[in-house]
């Protein structure tokens, strides 16, 4: 394993992480096989934005007696209410989230906290100057933080950021096809449904965002390197070719101010595929031959499942449903095993009261309903 200097954190992570969300599905023991083959991989960087409880209580008992291999991405205003993922920017609530991280955690300091989810360039200015910043302020001076971070998908936000002298590093969304369209604070904006021709290479915004961070000393960290998974198949991806994880790490390590890629893992295996890039030949790396000739079509309407769309008001996991729905649509017919996990969940597509907060969340235009009804259609 590789290992990058985090900007001027001073904190030297390995350049494949672990992007702890996909284990949210997982019992106790098998997080604690991917979390223990990830150290014996040499990876010692995770990030839980994740405030469902079982999930943090599985991480730390998985990291427990180990905790300084870890360099941990905790978030601050990731909330946990009636059941379900709320972001939220209420200081009292942030405040009792972060308790309940440390605790789970088994750990009285986070290394990298990151004020989570920020895409409005309006509201990066409320937070920094507000109680909001002077919060993640009080927690690095006490010692309960070490560095102070944000996570946005807008590279306006984090210019802004990388440019304030305040944030330390950023966690950002970087894959090939995000990286050809331009910055808007209008996140659906992103992912239009052709791309200009002079938008053929990686988008101005985005390619000086990363010279900034380099030049400045802010360190990036990589949320999305596989664009949820849909870069592995031509039916899927963008491009209409596949490509493989050591090609989508690739990119995304070869990005000026880059440290190191969260990836999301279910399984050990997962884990090695991407760990495989630290042996790949250059032939293996290569993406631009793949990227070379992109045709004109982009991600708008797609779920990349980062569960931005909560809360649901009939308590829907609506990411899973739809990983549930894109991956049973993908085989000649509905596994059982799928079936199984969509009928198991508490709440499902015929749950969906079309209120459509959820499409008010989203910030890649996803036809939510018109996709839990397709789902209860699918497996019912």
């Amino acid at each position: 394993m590789r290992y990058r200097e985090l900007g001027r954190t001073g904190l030297k992570v390995s350049e494949i992480g672990l992007g702890a969300e996909w284990l949210e599905r997982h019992t106790a023991q098998e997080v604690k096989e991917v979390v223990l083959h990830c150290e014996e991989a040499g990876i010692n960087i995770l990030d839980c934005w994740m405030s469902e409880p079982n999930v943090r209580s599985n991480i730390g008992a998985a990291i427990k007696g180990r905790r300084q291999h870890w360099i941990i991405q905790g978030h601050l205003g990731s909330t946990w209410r009636g059941g379900q993922y709320v972001r939220t920017r209420d200081l009292a609530q942030t405040k009792s989230a972060f308790c309940d991280l440390l605790e789970r955690l088994g750990t009285d300091y986070i290394d990298l906290g990151m004020i989570h989810f920020v895409d409005e360039e309006e509201e990066f200015h409320r937070i920094m100057d507000g109680e909001f910043y002077a919060y993640a302020g009080e927690l690095k001076e006490k010692g309960m933080i070490r560095h102070i971070g944000m996570s946005t998908h807008n590279p306006a936000v984090a210019k802004l950021a990388a440019v304030s002298g305040k944030i330390e590093m950023i966690l950002f969304s970087i894959n090939p096809a995000f990286d050809m369209l331009p910055a808007s604070e209008d996140m659906t904006e992103y992912f239009k449904e052709s791309y200009d021709e002079k938008l053929g290479g990686i988008a101005p915004e985005r390619a000086e965002l990363y010279r900034i961070c380099e030049k400045n000393g802010v360190g990036i960290t990589v949320m999305k390197g596989y664009a949820g998974g849909r870069l592995f198949s031509a039916e899927t991806s963008p491009f209409q070719v596949a490509l493989t994880p050591v090609q989508c790490l690739h990119y995304a390590l070869t990005r000026p101010g880059v440290a190191s890629v969260m990836v999301g893992y279910d399984t050990p295996e997962h884990v090695d595929q991407a760990v495989a890039y630290e042996t790949a030949s250059e032939k293996e790396k290569d993406y631009a031959t793949v990227l070379a000739n992109a045709p004109a079509h982009a991600y708008y309407g797609q779920c990349t499942y980062c569960g931005h769309c909560a809360p649901c008001p009939s308590g829907i996991d609506i990411a899973m449903v739809n990983k549930l729905y894109d991956l049973a649509v993908m085989q000649p017919e509905v596994p059982a095993a799928l079936k199984a996990h969509y009928e198991g969940l508490t709440a499902n597509g015929k749950d969906c009261a079309e209120c459509k907060s959820c499409e008010d969340n989203c910030p890649f235009g996803v036809a939510v309903t018109e996709k839990m009804r397709k789902a209860e259609e699918l497996f019912k």
